[in-house]
């Protein structure tokens, strides 16, 4: 996964990132590739975000990690007991899932943060095969491009409504919606720490059902 170059317009950007680099990380070797999803083999709860950030992910090669969103996403996490630290820096800072996977409908950083339907299409795949193969209890789907991606996977139509509290059930598994916990969002309080809270309580509650 991490040697795709499928989609130009995503390999051309990552790259060109990657070797402009912004000031602040001058002195860092960027990651520069598709992020792979990480967290415990065992998790029965999956964090489904929407694709790498340019300076976070893209940078560091490790999904929220890096970033403003990840900062919020993280305490929040250790909040709810699925991570083992309250921040993520980069791969090598100690952090442990427990419970929980993250990974995104989209591998590569996209230009302005928006892929197109066919970049998404082309790697929903790697995200189908996860769910595959860790067959979680609760997807929790950060925004409505997630939410729209885990449907995709599954199948479902009609398709639910997002809404932040969102859920739609499909055989064992939930999905939940949640507002992403982009700087846009979480600055003008359109998502709160107990808003996300919530949700992910909600999925430890799902992860405990037989």
């Amino acid at each position: 996964m991490v040697s795709c170059r499928r989609c130009p317009r995503l390999v051309a950007w990552r790259e060109e990132v990657a070797r402009t680099k912004r000031a602040a990380y001058a002195s860092e070797t960027y990651w520069g590739r598709p992020v792979p999803g990480f967290g415990d083999p065992a998790a029965r709860v999956v964090i489904l975000g929407l694709a790498p950030a340019a300076h976070g992910a893209n940078r560091t090669g490790r999904f929220f990690t890096g970033d403003r969103s990840g900062d919020f996403l993280f305490a929040a996490l250790h909040r709810a007991g699925f991570a083992s630290r309250p921040v993520s820096r980069s791969t090598d800072d100690g952090l442990r899932l427990e419970g929980a996977w993250i990974t995104a409908a989209v591998r590569c950083a996209p230009p302005q943060n928006r892929p197109t339907p066919q970049e998404r299409d082309a790697c929903l795949p790697y995200a189908a095969r996860e769910l595959e193969l860790l067959a979680p209890r609760a997807v929790v789907c950060l925004g409505a491009f997630a939410w729209d991606a885990a449907l995709r996977i599954l199948g479902v139509r009609p398709k639910p409504r997002f809404g932040h509290g969102a859920e739609h059930r499909a055989g064992n598994l939930t999905l939940l919606g949640c507002y992403h916990p982009s700087q846009q969002n979480t600055f003008t309080g359109v998502l709160t720490p107990p808003m996300l809270d919530a949700v992910l309580l909600r999925a430890r509650e799902l992860a405990r059902e037989r």
